[in-house]
């Protein structure tokens, strides 16, 4: 029985991740958490644990993911590139202030942040412009199903971010997505859909930093890891193949209800 959960419950999260851009870990946790105190089978799903198979799996959902929004070209690499900047450091202090942090704390923290990334969808979407000043922003163009796209990206910006969406990603095990497509949506005006495919590809190296780090301090519970890659690599595909059918404006109120869920049911599990 837990061989199948454990299945689904990969198929499941890659799928979110992939559809859109978070990676999975925003479903998989809570998914491992409340198991954990609803059954002994799962007594090993510790916070440490599950951020370790969390951010293992990720790194076959965002190749996946990426694979297949590369052959449809909605990745922007020069953005995620820059997005990466500070990511990958920042990922392994997340990974290692992650051991601190016990079942409780861990389950009110990231509701909270949770709660927070949701709202970030309700402020006013950033309108594109064609300023560009001392090289500090950038105007990128980007082309995509016969459409050019144009959207400007602050460097410093991006850099602050890439330094937080790192430590919250080897803390939590969320991959960053949940927080670089709600900012590259709303503070830069990028289309949901290159958003999505460009946090895929960035996913997929802060989630290999991040593994290696939990992988080092010895958090990986390896025999139940293997259960999670096959479903990771199914459901990240499945993701972004929906994901081409769907409006941008559809992802992102998906995203927003999805969310909100998920942080409500966190936070009061962490008060309980």
């Amino acid at each position: 029985m837990v061989f199948v959960i454990c299945i689904l419950i990969g198929i499941l999260t890659a799928f979110v991740g992939g559809l859109m851009g978070l990676g999975g870990g925003i479903i998989l946790i809570p998914s491992l958490l409340f198991l954990n105190q609803l059954s002994d089978a799962f007594s090993w799903a510790t916070p440490q644990a599950i951020v370790g198979i969390s951010l293992v799996s990720m790194v076959f959902t965002a190749m996946s993911s990426t694979i297949a929004y590369y052959k449809r070209g909605r990745v922007d690499y020069k953005t995620g590139l820059l997005f990466l900047s500070g990511s990958l450091p920042d990922g392994m202090i997340g990974s290692w202030l992650n051991q601190f942090i016990d079942g409780d704390q861990f389950l009110l923290y990231f509701g909270c942040i949770t709660i927070v990334i949701s709202l970030l969808f309700f402020i006013k979407r950033k309108e594109p412009t064609k300023q560009i000043s001392n090289n500090i922003s950038e105007i990128r163009t980007f082309e995509l199903n016969g459409i050019t796209y144009q959207y400007t990206v602050s460097k410093w910006v991006a850099f602050v971010l890439s330094l937080i969406v790192g430590a919250l990603s080897g803390l939590f095990g969320i991959g960053g997505g949940s927080i670089m497509v709600p900012a590259m949506i709303l503070l830069f005006g990028i289309p949901a859909h290159i958003a999505t495919a460009t946090s895929m590809f960035m996913i997929f190296f802060i989630s290999i930093i991040g593994a290696g780090t939990h992988i080092a301090l010895g958090h990986i519970e390896w025999q139940y890891v293997f259960l999670f890659i096959p479903g990771a690599w199914i459901g990240g595909k499945l993701g972004a193949w929906v994901n081409q059918l769907l409006t941008g404006k559809t992802l992102e109120w998906i995203l927003r209800i999805v969310l909100i869920i998920i942080g409500i049911r966190m936070i009061s599990q962490g008060l309980s």
